[in-house]
């Protein structure tokens, strides 16, 4: 109870002057997490909050929250719209993506000498993911072109649900290296995760995106069911592909993008809940982040995990985004503004908490330390600079006379969790 107190106080407390703390670039997330460290025993223990980092609790609420966004974010790219302007997020998505997890996997091989290479290859999958709502000022900010927030925008809601079938193939292969059972358990695995998790997504999003549909059209469901009935599918996805043996959250994202092309005003009711009520969850996650995960892990911190956690956030991330950019034309200050906006936040929490009950392993323990101190690095370094760096780049590009650059083209705008207090916002905001 005393957890549930000290968050109820912060939020609070930071709702009082939220909008104050929003213009001098102090997100929600950076908050909450502090709060969790200053409340954590592990750390400075100002009011000591006992949460056990084993509990299924802590690990359901952050898997219950990714599968909501998941869906969300699958359920609400326009594809038409992407279609008209695809440069950006294909690239990010096609070339950018799968070469962070290639480099990432190279620099942990080389700095991080005690985990094999496909434990190497997990750390790199599990910190691939970016989290555009890490850096909301930023993406809801005018001053950066539509071009480039809605590159990022669509890039985040996608690169986490690419990432869990990859890292289930990662875990497999390391297994089967390991020798902690047979090969063909681990084929089995990789196959049932990835396959159930699809088959289990497509039946939930397709089924119940249809029947939603057909009450719509006889006007039998009112907006708060529509809102209900919308986090039920995400939910029913997670937990029915888990019965079933598969991923839950390759379920959530399958039918979130199952959803979105049979029922769009399903997935507008959810991107309502994740501004909202959605966004609670997400805030006691971070808050049990904080105190359950971050601060133990500080104490576990080297040189060499602090180093990999550095380049994971620059090096890692900005290379491969400036080689995807190739041929496009894009100012070189674009291309850094592009790569440096790769936060890490919720999707690679929950990997990592997948990550830690895997046996096959051996150095999970040590994967799972190195990615918390990555996400906390990126709590506050992405949410200190979304601000100043939008208005900064926003004033260069002016300067410049980008008016006809390649940056300023128009966009058909993509609805996004964040947009709510945006002039950009959706209509049905």
């Amino acid at each position: 109870m005393t957890a549930i107190l000290v968050f109820s106080v912060v939020l609070i407390g930071f709702g009082i002057v939220s909008r104050r703390l929003d213009r001098i670039g102090i997100t929600s997330t950076m908050v909450f997490v502090a709060a969790g460290l200053l409340v954590s025993p592990e750390l400075v223990d100002v009011v000591a909050v006992d949460i056990d980092v084993e509990e299924s609790t802590v690990e359901l609420l952050a898997e219950l929250t990714l599968a909501i966004v998941l869906f969300t974010d699958a359920g609400r790219i326009d594809f038409t719209a992407v279609w008209h302007s695809p440069q950006i997020p294909v690239r990010l998505l096609g070339v950018a993506f799968p070469l962070t997890i290639l480099l990432g996997l190279g620099v942990g091989a080389a700095i991080l000498t005690d985990l094999d290479f496909w434990e190497a290859a997990v750390l790199a999958t599990i910190l691939a993911p970016t989290d555009a709502a890490l850096g909301q000022p930023l993406i809801t900010n005018r001053a950066v072109p539509a071009r480039l927030r809605q590159g990022l925008n669509v890039e985040s809601g996608l690169n986490d649900g690419l990432s869990v079938p990859i890292l289930f193939v990662f875990v497999g292969i390391a297994g089967i290296q390991e020798e902690t059972r047979s090969s063909g358990f681990w084929l089995q695995f990789v196959v049932e995760q990835i396959g159930l998790g699809v088959i289990v997504g497509l039946v939930i999003g397709l089924g119940g995106a249809w029947l939603l549909d057909r009450a719509l059209h006889r006007d039998r469901v009112n907006q708060t069911f529509q809102q209900l009935i919308a986090i039920a599918l995400a939910v029913v996805a997670l937990t029915a592909a888990e019965q079933f043996g598969g991923s839950g959250l390759i379920a959530a994202f399958v039918a979130g993008l199952a959803a979105g092309r049979v029922c769009r005003p399903l997935t507008d009711r959810l991107l309502e809940f994740t501004e909202e009520e959605g966004r609670l969850l997400t805030l006691g996650t971070f808050f049990i982040f904080g105190v359950a995960f971050a601060a133990p892990s500080i104490d576990e911190i080297t040189w060499e995990i602090l180093l990999y956690a550095l380049l994971s956030l620059t090096f890692v991330r900005m290379l491969p985004v400036a080689l995807s950019m190739i041929g496009m034309g894009l100012d070189h200050s674009t291309k850094l503004f592009l790569g440096w906006f790769g936060p890490r936040g919720l999707a690679s929490l929950v990997l990592a908490l997948i990550v830690l009950d895997e046996e096959a392993l051996l150095q999970r323990e040590e994967v799972f330390t190195v990615a918390v101190i990555t996400v906390l690095i990126s709590v506050f370094a992405h949410g200190a600079t979304a601000q100043p760096l939008a208005t900064a780049l926003g004033r260069h590009w002016e300067r410049a006379g980008m008016a006809d650059a390649p940056e300023m083209q128009d966009v058909k705008p993509i609805p996004a969790r964040g947009f709510r207090d945006s002039p950009d916002a959706p209509p049905w905001a």
